[in-house]
C-alpha cells in the first residue's frame, strides 16, 4: 500500500493553565525536511522531536508547529514596579501629565515587564511528546488515504498503457508487412532485375533492426512489477520511479523503431499516460 507525501495531522492537548495545539503539515520532498516552530520554553526538545519525526515520517518537506493558548490567570510576565514608578518620576521631571499616561509610558521603556522564564516540566513532558505521537499518527493516516487514491490512479494508467502495448502487438505484422512491400516497390521502381536471395537477405536485416519483441516482452515485465510494488506492503515511491523509468526507455525504443506511424500515434498515447504517472510518483513516500 502507497503512501502520499501529502497529508495533516493536529492533535490538541488541554494542560492545567494552558492548551497546546500541535499541526503537521507534509509535502513531497526528495528526503526528510523538517520546519520546527515552537515557543521557547520547549527548544531543549527540538532534537527530541526532530528525531521522532524522522523515525515515523521517513520523507517529506514537513512543518511542526506549536502553538500554546494560556487559559489560567498566572502569567509569566510581571511589571517591575520599582522600574516603573522611577521611570514616572524621571518623565514628571520633563513634563506635566496625567499620572495614567505617564504610566501608559512608562511601561513601554525597557526593563518595565519582567518575564520569568519557565522549565519545562517532565511529566508534562511526556503527555505533549504523546499528543506529538497522535498528531504524527493523524499525519500518516492522511497519507494512506491519499495514497490509495493515488494507488487507483496508478492501477488505471497501467491498464491504459497495457491495453495500447496490446494493440501494437496486435499491429506489429501489419507493420511487418508495410515494411516488405514498402522494400519491394522500392526495389521494382528501380525497373531492374534483382536477386530474390539478396532482396530476402535485406529484408531480413531491416526486419531484424525494426523488430520490437524484446521491448514489448520487458515493458510488460515493467508493468507488471510496478502493479506488484503497488501491491506490496511498503511505500516505495523511489523504486516506482526507477521503474517507470525504465519503461519510459522501452517505449521510446518502440517508437525509434517501429517506423510506422499508427504505431507511432499509439507509443505517443502510452508516453502521455507514463508522464501522469511520473508526475504522480514525486507525491509517492
Amino acid at each position: 500500500m502507497i503512501h502520499s507525501m501529502t497529508g495533516y495531522g493536529k492533535s490538541v492537548l488541554q494542560l492545567p493553565t494552558k492548551k497546546l495545539t500541535i499541526e503537521l503539515k507534509s509535502l513531497n520532498s526528495k528526503n526528510l525536511d523538517i520546519n520546527a516552530r515552537m515557543p521557547s520554553i520547549y527548544r531543549e526538545k527540538e532534537l527530541a522531536i526532530r528525531k521522532l519525526l524522522a523515525n515515523r515520517l521517513e520523507r517529506g518537506k514537513v512543518d511542526f508547529s506549536v502553538y500554546v493558548e494560556t487559559t489560567a490567570e498566572d502569567t509569566s510576565t510581571q511589571i517591575n514596579t520599582p522600574v516603573v514608578k522611577q521611570y514616572i518620576k524621571q518623565l514628571k521631571d520633563v513634563t506635566e501629565g496625567d499620572d495614567i499616561e505617564l504610566l501608559k509610558m512608562a511601561v513601554r521603556f525597557p526593563d518595565a515587564l519582567n518575564t520569568v522564564r519557565e522549565e519545562i516540566d517532565e511529566n508534562e513532558w511526556k503527555l505533549i511528546e504523546a499528543q506529538i505521537d497522535t498528531a504524527v499518527s493523524d499525519l500518516n493516516n492522511h497519507r494512506l488515504n491519499e495514497g490509495k487514491v493515488l494507488e487507483l490512479d496508478f492501477k488505471t494508467r497501467l491498464k491504459t498503457i497495457d491495453s495500447i502495448l496490446n494493440a501494437i502487438i496486435a499491429m506489429d505484422p501489419e507493420r511487418i508487412e508495410g515494411v516488405r512491400e514498402r522494400l519491394l516497390k522500392g526495389v521494382e521502381e528501380l525497373r531492374e532485375k534483382y536477386d530474390e536471395n539478396r532482396f530476402e537477405q535485406e529484408l531480413v536485416y531491416y526486419i531484424e533492426k525494426f523488430d520490437i519483441t524484446e521491448e514489448k516482452v520487458r515493458l510488460k515485465n515493467h508493468l507488471n512489477y510496478f502493479e506488484e510494488c503497488l501491491n506490496s506492503n511498503d511505500s516505495n515511491g523511489k523504486k516506482l520511479g526507477f521503474i517507470s523509468q525504465e519503461m519510459g526507455r522501452e517505449i521510446n525504443t518502440i517508437g525509434s523503431k517501429s517506423n510506422y506511424a499508427p504505431m507511432q500515434q499509439l507509443v505517443v498515447e502510452m508516453k502521455d499516460e507514463l508522464e501522469k504517472i511520473k508526475e504522480q510518483l514525486l507525491n509517492v513516500l
